[in-house]
């Protein structure tokens, strides 16, 4: 086991799902990177399966076909070694022997990083809930909401 601090507190889980829409044999994988409290590593994993069970549903989406998003277990967990505050070291990862150019294309331009990248338009099976766009659709009547939520066929 890697080094816990005594007073940790906060964990990060990588938790895998599997979402599988009925008649398309497409499985999409989704890793949710998510904070967990616990006391011991022990009781971080025990909380991160339970929040990765707990979202497991199923519904039906605009298409009338049935979504199942199931919990698959755990890719990864860590701990955060401080308080959560601004500048914490969150995670961290270790390359060897990298030269200048390889930096160079490890390194993510403004544009590219998350927070700034356009939205893209899942290519996969269409797994938003028919609810969902229903009670938007009440509510902002205006928008069509189905159009780029499936991909074209």
């Amino acid at each position: 086991m890697g080094y816990i601090p005594s007073d940790a507190k906060w964990y990060l889980a990588e938790i895998v799902q599997e979402i599988s829409v009925e008649g398309d044999p497409r499985r999409v994988v989704h890793t949710n990177l998510v904070l967990v409290r616990g006391d011991s590593p022990d009781e971080a994993y025990a909380k991160a399966v339970e929040l990765g069970t707990e979202s497991e549903i199923s519904y039906v989406n605009p298409d009338g076909k049935l979504v199942a998003i199931t919990h698959c277990g755990l890719r990864d967990l860590n701990v955060i070694h401080g308080e959560l505050e601004h500048g914490t070291e969150l995670s961290h990862s270790e390359e060897i022997d990298m030269d200048d150019s390889a930096i160079q294309r490890y390194i993510s331009p403004k544009e590219e990083l998350g927070v700034f990248a356009p939205i893209k338009v899942s290519r996969g099976p269409c797994y938003i809930s028919k609810d969902v766009v229903e009670e938007l659709s009440k509510k902002f009547p205006d928008l069509n909401l189905h159009e780029g939520l499936t991909p074209p066929k």
